[in-house]
């Protein structure tokens, strides 16, 4: 993971995020790198592993099996949290597909993260504790009803998590976690139960 600070312009009015996202969207990234913006940095993202793509597409295949016609997944989507001026891109985001069909989706951005319906996480050996921490309390503020995190590198051994009931102090007030092996329940819109036995770990 790198990082790349902002430097103030002295010639204009300086506005952090402005010039944060601006700057991100005339970023040229490496095929499979991903950038995010936290801290006040822009952050370069490696390539995951083959596991953890593998675990991307069980979760998208089952998550697509009962959704309704009006929600899409997004593998590579940027969520802005608002609150905290930040910028994720969610290894699966699900939201109404009118916030990405639409005439404003011409211009490379993100979409605000509290239209997500359900973000997921993987977590790699680099960024695990960020996806436990940063990234659980930044979808907390910004009231993501669902937040999935799936942990290769627990170290009680691989869990899934799913937190629910967000709270603007950035907690969220239920969460229920199952090892690998077993099932999880999803609640409504999606009303389904993803089993875990086949994530490699």
């Amino acid at each position: 993971m790198t990082a790349a600070m902002v430097e103030k312009d002295p010639s204009s009015e300086f506005r952090p995020w402005e010039y944060l996202l601006e700057t991100w969207r005339e970023l040229d990234v490496p095929d499979g790198w991903r950038a995010e913006i936290d801290e006040g940095q822009i952050v370069l993202v490696p390539p995951p592993h083959r596991h953890h793509n593998g675990i991307v597409e069980l979760v998208q295949s089952r998550l697509y099996r009962g959704l309704p016609d009006d929600l899409g997944i997004y593998q590579t989507q940027g969520v802005h949290i608002a609150p905290l001026d930040k910028l994720y891109i969610p290894d699966l985001v699900v939201m109404p597909r009118e916030m990405i069909n639409t005439e404003e989706s011409d211009e490379e951005g993100p979409v605000d993260a509290s239209e997500a319906l359900l973000i997921v996480e993987i977590t790699s050996k680099g960024n695990a504790r960020d996806d436990r921490t940063k990234k659980y309390r930044a979808y907390a503020r910004a009231l993501v009803s669902l937040y999935l995190l799936i942990d290769r590198f627990d170290t009680r051994g691989p869990v899934v998590t799913l937190f629910t009931e967000p709270n603007e102090d950035g907690t969220y007030k239920h969460s229920e976690q199952v090892p690998f092996g077993k099932s999880i329940a999803l609640p409504e819109p999606f009303g389904t139960t993803l089993d875990t036995a086949a994530f490699p770990a």
